[in-house]
């Protein structure tokens, strides 16, 4: 094993790592602003794979010119489950909520297997096979953009809670929603706009994995996983948490693939998952009192 190989392999970990912040940050400005546990985000991130998918098969756009349409799409979806499934039930026992979006989830999968079959289809691009070189490292066009994209989003979306009158009404229904309510703040238009935003999130990640990860229906189970051991290691509700999370956890798979089978590779990911619920559940930039 070489030096320039463990690089590679770790530079190529943290570009699948930036995409796999995106996911959770979804994820966890879903639960930080609702308190529920979305368990149909993978079946949103699947989506967002067919979607360009599509996209390139009917409309021949370039594949990450479809991420737009991916957003779009994803929102819009996702504000409709808000607003038709999640918002009756959201002051539900959480064991509800739960079931109601597993079950979601496999509705989900199971109409696009009705509408596509389980076959897996690769999405073929004039520069999948480019490489960029830094002395003897080669990294991947296609990680690298996809890498792009999931950081653009996540910078957005971090300046839109922070800087916007919008983040400050989510955050403000996140910390305290009747005191928001009681400031004139719609608070269940609020949920829409987030949930939507949280679907869009996912749908850009599938979107952006598309060019080399096969799409078939049950693609979001190795996702989804993947982003609640992300939002658990950042803490649960912490967008900046989760952008870290996804950054390690990135790299955590990369030495796995190094030095274990394939098959074994997130192992290593799985292992810090349970040492931090041992030791820190709260996560690593989470709050006791969160």
């Amino acid at each position: 094993m070489t030096l320039t190989f463990v690089v590679e392999s770790l530079l190529n970990g943290l570009l699948v790592g930036g995409v796999y912040s995106l996911m959770a940050i979804g994820l966890t400005l879903v639960f930080g602003v609702m308190k529920v546990i979305n368990f149909a985000h993978g079946s949103l991130i699947m989506l967002g794979m067919y979607t360009a998918y599509w996209s390139v098969a009917l409309l021949h756009v370039d594949p990450y010119l479809s991420i737009p349409i991916a957003f779009a799409v994803l929102f819009v979806i996702g504000a409709s489950f808000q607003k038709f499934l999640i918002n009756p039930i959201l002051d539900a026992p959480e064991h509800n909520q739960l079931l109601l979006t597993l079950g979601v989830s496999l509705v989900m999968e199971n109409f696009a297997v009705f509408l596509w079959s389980p076959d897996y289809r690769v999405m073929k691009t004039s520069y999948a096979g480019i490489n960029f070189y830094m002395g003897d490292v080669s990294l991947s066009l296609v990680r690298l953009l996809a890498f792009g994209f999931a950081m653009l989003l996540s910078a957005i979306i971090y300046l839109m809670l922070t800087r916007t009158d919008l983040g400050k009404a989510i955050r403000a229904a996140s910390e305290e929603p009747r005191g928001a309510l009681l400031m004139g703040i719609n608070v269940r238009r609020i949920y829409l706009i987030t949930f939507g935003i949280g679907a869009a999130c996912a749908g850009v990640s599938g979107a952006a994995i598309t060019p080399f990860i096969p799409v078939y229906p049950y693609v979001g189970w190795l996702f989804v996983i993947t982003a609640f051991v992300v939002v658990v290691l950042g803490g649960m509700g912490n967008i900046l948490g989760a952008f870290v999370g996804g950054l390690i956890i990135g790299l955590a798979d990369s030495v796995g693939a190094m030095f274990l089978p394939g098959s074994m590779k997130s192992i290593i990911s799985f292992t810090i998952f349970i040492l931090i619920l041992l030791f820190k559940p709260t996560g690593l930039f989470g709050r006791k009192n969160a």
